[in-house]
């Protein structure tokens, strides 16, 4: 059986300052964006998951962000819909451990969690200007954590299974990865927040491509683009409404 994503919105975050998804650009804009969970299917591990989303009830107190899910978005019901059992699921691959990419590993409990070495150090002890999105904030404990007996670190670039591979992304964060993955009829690169939109890949007048406005590393950061470049594949961001209404990439 040939490899297939589905993406499932598992909510909707309203009201981003735009120059936060793209970079130094959009000042005085706002942006809503879907929270996305990729689910592979066809290969001969089972289904994988891809980024298990937000906690949308912390996200105001905690993130002075309105976000919502409903109760079939939930990333445990929303696989339901592909007739996948949660309980079923073997594997789980974080993007990067940013709360909004991260919070329901657990949901999935027979499954093991993928996430780069260098994401898991940097998450549990990270620069002040960063501590936010890795909930490392008084009052709350990280939402990856639910999960954290589950983690195992990978280094690199690493193979998944047949057509499935983790690459290296790092610049949004120091651990950021994407997973590359031959379908039917091309490849696709799931990119994590490397690529919020695909405005971000596509460019404008002035770069081929445009970082997120939050990250760790810009030298890194083109980096990865370029190595994007190399990869000979299409690019699926990660919080594009355009990927919500296409769903199936095969």
């Amino acid at each position: 059986m040939a490899l297939k994503i589905t993406a499932l919105c598992t909510g909707w975050a309203y009201g981003l300052q735009r120059p936060a998804i793209t970079y130094l650009r959009g000042w005085g804009e706002k942006i809503d964006i879907p929270l996305i969970m990729y689910v592979i299917e066809g290969g001969e591990n089972g289904p994988i998951i891809v980024d298990t989303g937000a906690d949308a009830d912390r996200a105001e107190e905690h993130h002075r962000l309105r976000v919502t899910s409903t109760a079939i978005q939930r990333p445990d019901e929303a696989v339901r819909s592909l007739s996948i059992k949660p309980e079923d699921v073997k594997t789980v691959i974080n993007t990067h451990l940013h709360w909004d990419h991260s919070s329901h590993n657990h949901l999935f409990p027979n499954a093991e969690v993928l996430v780069q070495q260098r994401e898991l150090d940097f998450a549990r002890a990270p620069v002040v200007w960063h501590r936010r999105p890795f909930e490392v904030v008084e009052g709350i404990d990280p939402a990856w954590q639910r999960g954290e007996s589950q983690i195992r670190p990978v280094d690199g670039d690493t193979d998944v299974a047949p057509g499935i591979r983790l690459v290296t992304l790092p610049g949004h964060t120091p651990g950021s990865q994407g997973v590359l993955v031959d379908a039917e009829s091309k490849r696709y690169l799931i990119a994590g927040d490397c690529t919020y939109l695909y405005e971000n890949w596509e460019g404008d007048a002035e770069a081929d491509h445009i970082p997120a406005g939050m990250y760790t590393d810009l030298i890194s950061y083109e980096e990865s683009f370029k190595k994007i470049e190399a990869l000979d594949c299409e690019v699926i961001p990660s919080h594009d409404p355009q990927v919500i209404e296409r769903r199936v990439f095969a």
